[in-house]
């Protein structure tokens, strides 16, 4: 059975730092797309970071949301089965659950929306407040 499982949210302080983890069982993210995507309050699903398949030795093409360009970065922890989103100088704009999801095909040009992703974690939440 092919899980997702987010895990790293919490209560940050705006200027704060957090990484989250996204890991997965009954399958390798090694060479699978993956997606962040949040939903804050009252607004729709969205995406903040994507990253295609594996691309030789490279972790892949990497998309951001222009609204965490600079602070947001996606990499992959294959020693974890996992691919990680660490975040910097966290923004109150930034609460909401947080989750990833992954794509079943291969792709190096990763369309970062929802709709480009067949498996989905239940989310984890970032609360951003002093």
């Amino acid at each position: 059975q092919l899980q997702l499982v987010e895990s790293g949210g919490g209560l940050v302080q705006p200027g704060g730092s957090l990484r989250l983890s996204c890991a997965a069982s009954g399958f390798s993210l090694d060479k699978s797309p993956i997606g962040w995507f949040r939903r804050a309050p009252g607004k729709e699903r969205e995406g903040v970071s994507c990253i295609s398949s594996r691309i030789g030795d490279n972790d892949g093409n990497t998309v951001y949301a222009d609204s965490v360009k600079g602070r947001f970065e996606i990499f992959r922890d294959n020693a974890k089965n996992s691919v990680e989103l660490q975040i910097h100088t966290l923004k109150p704009e930034d609460t909401g659950i947080y989750y990833c999801a992954a794509m079943a095909g291969f792709t190096v040009q990763v369309m970062c929306v929802p709709a480009s992703f067949d498996y989905w974690g239940h989310g984890t939440e970032v609360t951003v407040s002093s």
